[in-house]
């Protein structure tokens, strides 16, 4: 089964921004959980529960078990909002998942080996095409990266999502042949050749003594 993390959550009956300012000044923000064909629950989860979450890696694949005064929600995190100024989260959204829901969800791509890839050792730049899939699956298969091993790619070489080695009970939305990465030949650098400098052919003319001016004049 996919790791589940739980979250305590108060439940929260007044909506409406002055509610949410509110909660938000007692250390909790506002959320929302919906989906599944039911209604939808409004609750108050601490800001600091949050923030510990959105450093943690995988994130948006991670399953979440919302106890919210008892009644437990399995979830998934669908939209974090974050302050224009502080970016603080002051809002979150869950979508309510049933053990048999059928999911469909991008993924993270892992590249694994980069230091040992010929390529990379011989000057080569490493391009990436596409860093996320979106994979079809159920939500005890929910995998928290797919992983692409670049070790063996040479200068010019291309892999495509058909080169993932996909989990059990998880496919890719797209049967199309997708390119992911590709090692390119390392940038040559632009050598600028300049003219020599003319050659001076006439003699300069002597500067005029203060004789020859007064001759002039």
């Amino acid at each position: 089964m996919a790791n589940m993390i739980e979250i305590k959550a108060v439940k929260r009956e007044k909506a409406g921004k002055g509610a949410s300012r509110a909660v938000r000044r007692t250390g909790y923000i506002p959320a929302v959980v919906y989906g599944d064909k039911k209604a939808p629950i409004l609750f108050n989860v601490e800001e600091k529960v949050i923030v510990a979450l959105l450093n943690k890696p995988g994130f948006w694949t991670h399953q979440f078990e919302i106890d919210i005064d008892g009644e437990k929600v399995r979830t998934l995190c669908q939209d974090v909002q974050f302050h224009r100024v502080t970016d603080r989260p002051i809002h979150a959204d869950f979508l309510r998942i049933s053990k048999n829901a059928h999911l469909t969800m991008e993924i993270p791509v892992h590249f694994e080996n980069e230091g040992t890839a010929p390529g990379i050792k011989n000057g080569g730049v490493l391009n990436i095409v596409h860093r996320a899939l979106e994979v079809a699956c159920s939500p005890d298969n929910i995998p928290e990266k797919l992983v692409l091993d670049i070790g063996d790619m040479n200068i010019g070489d291309v892999k495509t999502n058909k080169d993932i080695q996909l989990p059990a009970g998880v496919k890719l939305v797209h049967d199309d042949e997708v390119t992911v990465v590709t090692i390119a030949e390392p940038a040559k650098e632009e050598v600028v050749e300049t003219a020599p400098a003319a050659e001076t052919t006439e003699a300069a003319a002597p500067a005029a003594t203060p004789a020859a001016e007064e001759k002039k004049e």
